[in-house]
């Protein structure tokens, strides 16, 4: 299966992807819009919240792109452009697929890693999203729960935050 991307307008990609899948109805192409959880100071107030993992993306899985879902997905309010180019519409491969699959086992939703300092203070991923992705972490808050992760997408790095639960290991008497 192949994944191709189309750039939006950033903060509007559920927009976008709820008047895409009308327009694609009947299509073979699938949208995905992967997100993460995240916990947000509202208010005073802790909330999880769901942001978009590749803000201004969304992913269309499917073997190709006709001419006519190529249209239909230019005509929906909030469009961009296809990557690499519109007029060069290829999928992703290599290491940013490996990437996107890697998201994808978690779900269109990736939530929070189960993660532990050890003395020296380096983070030490048990489960979830950022276990494999220590090498791409740039910083860490700890009060936030959030690590701050490099993802590459057509030779171009964005920092995403994703978040993270600090498990306490049992201390042994």
């Amino acid at each position: 299966m192949n994944y191709f991307v189309v750039q939006v307008k950033t903060r509007e990609e559920e927009k976008y992807r709820l008047l895409a899948r009308q327009a694609l109805h009947g299509s073979a192409v699938r949208l995905v819009y992967p997100q993460r959880r995240l916990r947000q100071l509202r208010r005073g107030n802790w909330k999880d919240v769901l942001k978009p993992l590749y803000p201004g993306y969304i992913f269309l899985e499917g073997e190709e792109i006709t001419v006519e879902d190529y249209w239909k997905l230019r005509h929906v309010p909030g469009f961009l452009r296809f990557l690499e180019t519109n007029t060069n519409i290829r999928p992703i491969e290599g290491a940013d697929r490996e990437l996107l699959l890697h998201f994808l086992r978690f779900g269109e939703v990736v939530e929070k890693s189960k993660v532990t300092f050890g003395t020296d203070s380096r983070i030490r991923v048990l489960e979830g999203p950022l276990a494999g992705l220590e090498g791409r972490i740039i910083k860490i808050n700890k009060r936030k729960g959030r690590a701050k992760v490099r993802l590459d997408l057509y030779n171009s790095s964005f920092p995403v935050d994703l978040g993270f639960e600090i498990i306490e290991k049992a201390v042994s008497r």
